[in-house]
């Protein structure tokens, strides 16, 4: 699937993801409309919020910006290949010391 590039689309798909929040809220308070309900409710849709926000900006931004992901799933993939990099760099170094080490005892 490419990326939306229409403004209106991406508006659109935006304000789609609003409604669902309010729908599923209402439903949520219509159950149980005492204020602790209520108040768990906007700390989960805070978190959540900021959560996001550090995923997709704060990591990017301040962390290392060539962390740039399409979702959620892109980012946990692009995690994993980072780790194995980090390793397979760290595993031929040690291999390339331990020759340089019984070359140089020769």
């Amino acid at each position: 699937m490419g990326d939306l590039n229409s403004k209106l689309l991406i508006v659109c798909k935006g304000l789609l993801f609003l409604l669902i929040a309010l729908i599923c809220s209402t439903i949520l308070i219509a159950q149980s409309p005492d204020p602790k309900t209520i108040l768990l409710l906007v700390l989960l849709i805070w978190s959540a919020s900021r959560f996001y926000y550090f995923l997709f900006y704060v990591l990017e931004k301040y962390v290392d910006p060539t962390m740039r992901y399409a979702g959620l799933l892109d980012l946990l993939l692009g995690m994993r290949q980072r780790r194995h990099a980090a390793r397979r760099k760290l595993r031929d170094a040690q291999r390339e010391s331990a020759v340089s080490t019984t070359i140089s005892t020769f």
